[in-house]
Order: structure tokens, then sequence, then C-alpha cells
């Protein structure tokens, strides 16, 4: 048997943070909604796979595809995703699997096919449309926050709304974290108008500057946030923009987050049984 799109324990987190179902304007019989659960697995199947929507299996019992579409997209509106990324990086954070030292910056382009909302023509083609994503990770490689533009934005412009968009990190007793204690970034980045506002919000920055020779070992720390991009990229429906509605790529973009954020905490979880269970053949 293949693996499981969504595994029971992560249906267990998801499950609280969705809306309650619509009443039905209709008492008569006649064939009932998809049960969310079952929708969420032909929405995540759509992410991974990266197939059209209209290729969606019918004998996996995910519901109509329209049903599908139109859950993601009530739970885009509804802050689902952005709660669930909250609420991963919380348990990542009691697990010591959050690194806050340093927050890294980055963006990766992808084709957007047939344009659409927050799409633009980079510099280097104009002939087809592209978006952007950009990343903010943690000092080991985790998503913490992700926004979408189309390629025609400068990357400096999208420093400070990245920055802002970071959620508050709960998870242990005390104030949760939202603040970086540095923030690294490329050449792209380097611009005096944005170094002072995170200065000002006392969050000091290590940007490369233009004209400048590399030395000061930024290069191996955003291969981190380059290996996250790559992890997105694995995700098929993220290669390839084929949304128009900016809402329902982003969407996708924040699951595939939630997604990276699931495998870190469940490769933790399993590395601290392995330990235990260690600790316990050893004392036997």
């Amino acid at each position: 048997m293949g693996k499981p799109i969504m595994d029971d324990e992560l249906w267990a987190l998801i499950e609280p943070l969705l809306p309650p179902p619509k009443p039905r304007r209709f008492k008569y019989p006649g064939r009932k909604p998809a049960a969310d659960r079952a929708a969420l697995t032909g929405i995540l199947f759509v992410l991974k796979m990266g197939i059209r929507w209209r290729d969606l299996p019918s004998e996996m019992g995910c519901g109509s595809v329209a049903s599908c579409w139109r859950r993601l997209r009530d739970w885009q509106q509804a802050g689902v995703c952005n709660r669930l990324h909250a609420a991963l990086l919380a348990k990542l954070r009691a697990a010591e699997k959050i690194g806050f030292s340093r927050v890294v910056v980055d963006s990766s382009s992808i084709r957007a096919i047939g344009g659409g909302q927050k799409t633009g023509l980079p510099p280097t083609d104009r002939a087809r449309p592209v978006s952007k994503h950009y990343i903010a990770t943690d000092a080991n490689g985790t998503p913490i926050a992700a926004i979408l533009t189309g390629a025609n934005r400068n990357d400096v412009i999208q420093l400070v709304p990245l920055i802002e968009a970071i959620v508050p990190i709960g998870g242990v007793r005390g104030r949760p974290m939202s603040r970086p204690a540095r923030v690294y970034a490329d050449r792209g980045y380097d611009q005096k108008k944005y170094r002072r506002i995170l200065h000002e919000r006392n969050i000091p920055t290590s940007i490369a500057r233009r004209g400048h020779s590399h030395g000061n070992g930024l290069r191996k720390v955003r291969s981190f946030v380059e290996r996250t991009h790559a992890w997105l990229h694995h995700i098929r429906r993220l290669r390839i923009r084929f949304e128009r509605r900016a809402d329902i790529h982003e969407a996708f973009l924040k699951f595939g987050c939630c997604l990276i954020c699931w495998k870190i905490l469940r490769r933790a979880q399993q590395s601290v049984g392995n330990r235990l269970q260690a600790t316990r053949t050893h004392c036997h």
C-alpha cells in the first residue's frame, strides 16, 4: 500500500482550525457535501502531484473538483493556512527545533501559466509572466514566512513585508518570538533605507553589499534558505503556477510550508523516540 496523503496526526491538528460547515439552504434529500478530510485529501493530492483540478481521480472519494477548489478558497479566506502554520511552528519551538538566532530571506521565480494576479514580466524575459516566492527561514531552514508577488517587483521592497509576515511563535512559556536576532540576505536586498527600517526596530542585518566580494560567510548561511526553496519546488504544484487567482496559489504556497514544517516535526519526534528506545534497551 502506498504512503497516505495525510496521516491521522496531521488531520488531528488541522481539524480544530477549520471553520464550521455552512448550513444547507434546503432540507430535501440530495447529495451531501464532501467531508472536510476528504476535500483536504484532494487538495493535497493536487498540490503534491501537480495535476490539474479536472484530473483529480474520482475514485479517491474526495468529492467534486469544484467542492475541493471552493473549500481551499474558503479556508484561505478564513485564515486556516496561517493558523496551521503558526501551530506547527509552536510545536517545533516546543521541540527546540526553531533557531531564531538568525532569519535568512531569499526569493525564487516560477513561471505563471496564463498570467493572473501577482504576476509580472521579469527584465530577463519579457515574453512570459512570472511570479516570485519570497521565503524567510530560521537558522535550521524551517520556513517561517512566505509571500507571493509578481516578478517585476524589486527584491529589496519585499524585505520589510517579509519580516512583518513572521507570525509570533509560541510553544513555550513566556512571550511568543516575533523579532529575529539578525536578518541575512544577499546583494539584492542591499539598500540603506530598508536597513535603517530594520535597525530602528532593533533588528540587526547582515546583507551583502554591492561591489564587495564575499568573505563574510553569507553564502554558507544562505544555503539553508536555498535548500528550503528546493524543498518547495519538490512539491510539483509550486514549480509552475497554474492558478490565475493569487489567493489560491498563496494557499498552496502556505500549505507547502506547512508540509515542510510537519516533516521536520515528525523527524524530530522520531529522533526523540529512537533515543528513548535506545535508553530503555541500554538500561535492560
